[in-house]
């Protein structure tokens, strides 16, 4: 097991439970090289971080704050192609099943990595998407919570760079609507992953299916790279506007965090510059105290988002920044923030036993 970091900051409230909702583990050693634009400040924190696993996720949890627990999120990781197209992305949650295993085996204490498990299934298949729902809840082993089919889009090439491709106008699409009603029985969450100019998209989605639980990633990701960079500013009411909307939709929750990816340009240098939790409360706070007011702590939730974010700060600073957003918030709505949302949205509710 490698050595945990030094923290460069001392640890804010280090007995506070968390819960991380959303994190990933892969090995990207070999693709990373391939990608066409290497320069792209994404592929450049894919880069510093391109083998991301158990030893990994173990450091950075074990860096001084107490997480208690995880969820992972799908990132096309160790499919299995053998398998067929619909089904290879089976191969990511069998893994990932192993390391919520190595976990739960006590070695590591009571800490439980990867609780929860969101695996993709390409919801275009329609109504052929529910074998596919099957056999990723019989891999997840009981830990299968939901499905992530990133959306993320722009007209703008050189915001997303190589690694994204989804179709514009995806969410709203026949193909996809199809795919989505026929996976509602299950009960599981639909993560939304898509660019703040696309959040219309996920309000329409909500209002069209308001029994399905959509939790929406990264605050909507305000945008700050390519053409618009320079442009937060200008943009924040657009923002704050669709953030509101969908906060109306009680179907809907929202993720608190993945401002320190490069999209997002909250910093716009990285990666790993060694930004202080002071400065990124400060970034951060406007879009931290939105989501709050409007979706209130017990439909938002703190998420690391790594080893993505570790663009613009370190684990520690990271669950610091949030910590510094929430200094004067009571007991109840930090326990919301920082792991019962979690715990509820994704059914893991028995990390807080004791916790």
């Amino acid at each position: 097991m490698s050595q945990a970091p030094a923290a460069s900051e001392a640890i804010l409230e280090p007995d506070l439970p968390i819960i991380d909702p959303h994190h990933h583990l892969w090995d990207l050693r070999a693709v990373v090289p391939a990608f066409p634009e290497p320069h792209h400040p994404f592929v450049a924190a894919l880069a510093g971080a391109a083998h991301y696993t158990f030893d990994a996720l173990h450091a950075d949890t074990h860096s001084g704050h107490n997480v208690i627990g995880t969820v992972f999120m799908e990132c096309g990781a160790f499919y299995n192609a053998s398998r067929g197209e619909a089904l290879k992305s089976v191969g990511e949650v069998e893994f990932v099943n192993g390391v919520a295993a190595q976990g739960a085996s006590g070695l590591y204490g009571k800490y439980r990595p990867c609780a929860g498990i969101v695996g993709h299934a390409d919801l275009t298949l329609g109504d052929a998407v529910k074998p596919v729902v099957e056999a990723l809840l019989a891999a997840g082993g009981g830990r299968f919570r939901g499905i992530r089919h990133s959306a993320a889009w722009d007209a703008d090439r050189e915001v997303l760079g190589p690694p994204f491709h989804a179709p514009q106008g995806l969410l709203g699409s026949a193909a996809f609507r199809e795919g989505f009603a026929a996976y509602g029985e299950h009960g599981l969450t639909f993560d939304a992953w898509v660019l703040e100019p696309q959040l219309g998209d996920v309000l329409d989605l909500a209002r069209a299916f308001p029994d399905q639980s959509i939790v929406l990633d990264h605050c909507g990701t305000p945008l700050g790279i390519a053409s618009y960079h320079g442009k937060l500013h200008d943009n924040f009411d657009r923002w704050r506007r669709a953030i509101h909307d969908l906060a109306e939709c009680p179907n809907v929750c929202v993720k608190l965090g993945g401002l320190a990816m490069p999209f997002c340009g909250m910093p716009d240098d990285g990666p790993a510059k060694g930004q202080s939790s002071e400065h990124l409360a400060g970034l951060w706070r406007p879009y931290i105290e939105t989501c709050i007011e409007a979706f209130g702590p017990d439909r938002a939730m703190f998420e690391s988002n790594y080893p993505v974010d570790r663009w613009g700060a370190s684990y520690p600073v990271l669950w610091n920044t949030f910590k510094r957003l929430t200094s004067g918030a009571s007991a109840g709505d930090k326990h919301a923030l920082f792991a019962g949302t979690a715990a509820r949205i994704y059914g893991i509710g028995d990390l807080l036993k004791g916790g």
